[in-house]
C-alpha cells in the first residue's frame, strides 16, 4: 500500500541491525540498506531523547552532500534510559549481567530517536516506552547471556527474546519500538510524505 504512494522517493536505511531491516521489510516497504561507520559518542549533559536525538542526526549528517533529490535517508538509535544513566550495548558477559541486575524488578525507559534526512530538510521524531521488569534470578540472568549472547543490544537484552517472556512484566508505549523502530510512527511519517 505505502510501496506504491512513495514509488517517487528511495528509501535508504543507515542502519546494520537486522532487526531495524526486517521491520522495513516486514512494512512492504523498497529500501537500500547504506552503512558508515560512525562513532557514537554523545555531549555527556544530554539526557534521556536528547542522547538519541543527538546520536541520529549525527549518523544523518555524515551523509551530507550525497543525497539525490528523491531520496530518504532513515537514520535510528537506541537507548535504554534507567536510573538518569544511558545504557548501551554491553561490553562483555559481565557488563551484561551488571546492566540486567540493574533493570531487574524495575522500570526503565526504551527510548528511540528516527532522523529522516533528504538533501533539502531533516526531521527528527522519537519514542519513548515504559518497561517493567520482574525479579530476575541470577541464573536467569546468567542462562540469558550464555544462551542468547545479547551483546548488540542496548540494555543488554532482546524483548522479543527469551528473557522478554520471562522477565518483562508490563509495557507502556511501542512494542516495536523496543526492538528498535517505533514502526508506527515511521509508517505515519512517510505516508504523509506520499
Amino acid at each position: 500500500m505505502l510501496k506504491n504512494k512513495l514509488q517517487k522517493y528511495k528509501l535508504i536505511l543507515a542502519s546494520g541491525s537486522p532487526r531495524r531491516q526486517q521491520f522495513f521489510k516486514d512494512l512492504d516497504l523498497d529500501f537500500e540498506i547504506r552503512l558508515k561507520e560512525i562513532e557514537e559518542i554523545f555531549p555527556p549533559e544530554l539526557k534521556a531523547e536528547e542522547i538519541t536525538n543527538y546520536l541520529a542526526e549525527l549518523k544523518a549528517n555524515a551523509f551530507e552532500g550525497e543525497l539525490k533529490a528523491n531520496e530518504i535517508l532513515i537514520t535510528s538509535d537506541t537507548i535504554v534510559w534507567h536510573n538518569n544513566k544511558a545504557l548501551g550495548k554491553p561490553k562483555d558477559a559481565q557488563d551484561a549481567f551488571e546492566i540486567l541486575k540493574s533493570l531487574s524488578n524495575a522500570t526503565h525507559q526504551v527510548i528511540t530517536s528516527v532522523c529522516f534526512k533528504t538533501p533539502t530538510d531533516s526531521t527528527l521524531i522519537y519514542e519513548v516506552t515504559q518497561v517493567t521488569f520482574n525479579e530476575l534470578s541470577d541464573e536467569a540472568i546468567r542462562y540469558y547471556i550464555e544462551n542468547y549472547k545479547p551483546f548488540d543490544k542496548a540494555g543488554a537484552y532482546g524483548i522479543q527474546e527469551w528473557i522478554g517472556f520471562v522477565g518483562v512484566s508490563k509495557i507502556e508505549g511501542s512494542y516495536a519500538n523496543v526492538m528498535g523502530m517505533p514502526t508506527d510512527k515511521v509508517y505515519e511519517y512517510l505516508s504523509n510524505l506520499a
